[in-house]
């Protein structure tokens, strides 16, 4: 099976792949492969979250190293080597700031995610929103202006989530903050998870009835103590849809990288493992 196929095998935004209806399943989510990626992390991790059988898989973005534009295109065409092996397993890809530094690099994003830098699918009754904040540490108008064009036309879909690389709420949701555009928006149409990567770290905070997440990384390097217990490891999120409610599932790599450690997103606060 060739790259198009693995990518063709969801529509672009907005379009609808699967039966419709509120029927269990799930996805997964995988965090950072880059910066200063560690060997056979991202392998590992692909072949765990594949032998649960999701429905489909997506990351949190920084998916190659990137930086130069002329080594970028096989970059992509190695790293995506990985999930091909899974041949029955769509993968949605989010633009990270190593994934996207140029314009050679976001047209490069688009070939390969077969989606531009901003975009959105459903799945049964779950609705997707993909932004771009690969380069800017805010989320700039245009993808603020998608999102905002995109929840309204999907208003009805009983359950959204917002995904995007650089978790550019976090200032704001840790100090409690309500007044900024994406959660407005979100509130405004009723998203209640918001997801993101970039730290490599494993965070939940709640505002406002909506919960925001921090991927745990899939191959970038640990940062701070590097203490599982401060939600610095390596691994992937299980996503359960029962109904209109979602309920993640933190699986850490298991022997040799970790210790398969099985967590929930309320074991998680800002400052690692609830006491």
């Amino acid at each position: 099976m060739g790259i198009a196929l693995l990518f063709g095998v969801l529509a672009l935004g907005g379009m609808r792949a699967g039966s419709p209806g509120s029927a269990a399943f799930e996805f997964a989510i995988v965090g950072d492969r880059t910066g200063e990626t560690q060997p056979g992390v991202f392998e590992q991790v692909w072949r765990e979250l594949a032998a649960e059988h999701p429905a489909f898989a997506m990351t949190v973005g920084d998916t190659i190293q990137g930086g130069d534009d002329s080594t970028a295109e096989q970059e992509w065409k190695a790293v995506l080597k990985i999930p091909e092996q899974h041949k029955r397993l769509a993968f949605y890809l989010t633009p990270g700031n190593h994934d996207i530094w140029s314009r050679v690099s976001e047209e490069l994003f688009e070939k390969y995610a077969r989606r531009p830098v901003n975009y959105s699918f459903d799945f049964r009754n779950v609705h997707v929103t993909v932004l771009d904040n690969s380069r800017s540490e805010q989320f700039g108008p245009g993808a603020l202006g998608f999102l905002e064009r995109d929840l309204k036309m999907h208003a009805k879909q009983p359950v959204k989530l917002i995904v995007s690389h650089r978790p550019s709420w976090l200032v704001s949701v840790l100090f409690g903050n309500s007044n900024f555009p994406l959660h407005r928006l979100a509130r405004q149409y009723g998203v209640r998870y918001v997801v993101a990567g970039h730290i490599h770290e494993m965070l939940h905070l709640e505002l406002d009835g909506i919960t925001y997440l921090s991927m745990p990384s899939a191959g970038g390097h640990l940062r701070g103590s590097k203490r599982y217990e401060d939600g610095w490891f390596f691994g992937h999120t299980i996503v359960q849809v029962q109904g209109n409610d979602l309920r993640f599932r933190i699986e850490e790599c298991k022997s040799p990288i970790g210790k398969g450690r099985v967590s929930t997103a309320t074991d998680w606060g800002v400052t690692g493992l609830r006491k």
